[in-house]
C-alpha cells in the first residue's frame, strides 16, 4: 500500500561530499518514489553548499517563522531545490546563525560547534513546523544521521496533538557517523518546546554525547534500522532490549527490506 513518507536527513548528495550518510539520504527517498510511495524530504542548508549549482530558491510562503531557542528568536527560512535526473525535491531548513554562515557538523578545523545541540533543535522544529504548513500528513517519518535525533521526541511529545502527526509512526536509521565531543551543557534546557519538557530527559546524562543521542531517539521511534555494517551494536541491543522493532543491516539491496520493515512497524 502506498504511504506518505517523510525523509529527514542529515546529509544527501550531490549538495554535500559522498559518505555512506549522505548516499543513502538520496537512495532511500529514490527507492521509495520508485515503489510508489508518496516522500518529501528536508535536510540542513549547510554552508558549505553551493546554492547557485545546487539551484536553491527560498520558498517564501513556507519562511518567516522565528523558533524561540533558549530565550533567543532564530528565523526559520526554508529553501527548496530538485536533485537533477531524480524526482526528489529536498526542501533545505536555514538560519543565518546557525546554518548558512557555517560548515556541516564541524569546523574547518575538524572541531565539533559547541551549539550543535540547538542547531539539531532548530533543525527539528524547522521541519516538523513546515510539514504542518504543507498540509501534509506523513504515515511514516523516517530520520537518518544524529542531527535528526531529536525529531522522534518532539513528534511523540510536543507535536502528539498535531493533526499531521497524530498516527505517525517513526523510523530511524542509525549510522557509524559519530560526534568528536559531548553536546553542551545546556541541551536539555533548550530541548523544552510544549510537552517536550527537560523532566523527559532525568535518565539520560547530563552531557549528551553520539550515543547518548541516539539512545534518545530509539526511545521515541516505533522501529529501528541498521543502515551500515558497522553500526553500534550496543545501540542495536538498546533498541531491541526495549522491544522496539528492529532491522539488521539487510546490505546494499535494501528496498524490499524497508518495504517490509514499513509494513512491519
Amino acid at each position: 500500500m502506498a504511504k506518505k513518507i517523510l525523509f529527514i536527513n542529515q546529509e544527501i548528495v550531490p549538495y554535500v561530499p559522498d559518505s555512506d550518510l549522505s548516499l543513502m539520504g538520496k537512495a532511500l527517498p529514490q527507492a521509495m518514489l520508485e515503489n510508489g510511495h508518496e516522500i518529501r524530504t528536508f535536510m540542513p542548508k549547510w554552508g558549505n553548499i553551493n546554492e547557485r549549482r545546487g539551484q536553491l530558491h527560498e520558498v517564501i510562503r513556507l519562511s518567516g517563522m522565528n523558533l524561540i531557542i533558549d530565550d533567543t528568536d532564530h528565523p526559520l527560512i526554508i529553501k527548496v531545490a530538485s536533485i537533477a535526473q531524480t524526482r526528489i525535491q529536498v526542501y533545505f531548513i536555514d538560519n543565518d546563525d546557525y546554518f548558512s554562515k557555517r560548515q556541516m557538523t564541524v569546523n574547518e578545523n575538524g572541531e565539533d560547534y559547541a551549539d550543535n545541540g540547538e542547531r539539531a533543535i532548530f533543525f527539528a522544529r524547522g521541519v516538523l513546523e513546515t510539514v504542518k504548513k504543507l498540509r501534509w500528513v506523513p504515515d511514516i517519518i523516517h530520520v537518518q544521521g544524529w542531527m535528526s535525533a531529536i525529531v522522534p521526541l518532539y513528534v511523540k511529545t510536543a507535536y502528539h496533538e498535531e493533526p499531521s502527526f497524530a498516527s505517525t509512526k517513526v523510523v530511524t536509521s542509525l549510522f557509524p557517523t559519530t560526534m568528536n565531543s559531548q553536546l553542551d551543557e545546556n541541551f536539555k534546557q533548550c530541548i523544552e518546546f510544549r510537552d517536550a519538557k527537560a523532566s523527559l530527559l532525568k535518565n539520560y546524562n547530563d552531557r549528551f554525547d553520539f550515543e547518548e543521542l541516539n539512545k534518545l531517539a530509539i526511545d521515541y521511534s516505533d522501529g529501528v534500522i541498521a543502515a551500515h555494517q558497522n553500526v553500534s551494536e550496543s545501540l542495536m541491543k538498546y533498541a531491541a532490549d526495549k522491544n522496539i522493532p528492529t532491522l539488521a543491516y539487510p546490505g546494499e539491496d535494501f528496498q524490499n527490506a524497508y518495504e517490509e520493515f514499513y509494513e512491519k512497524i
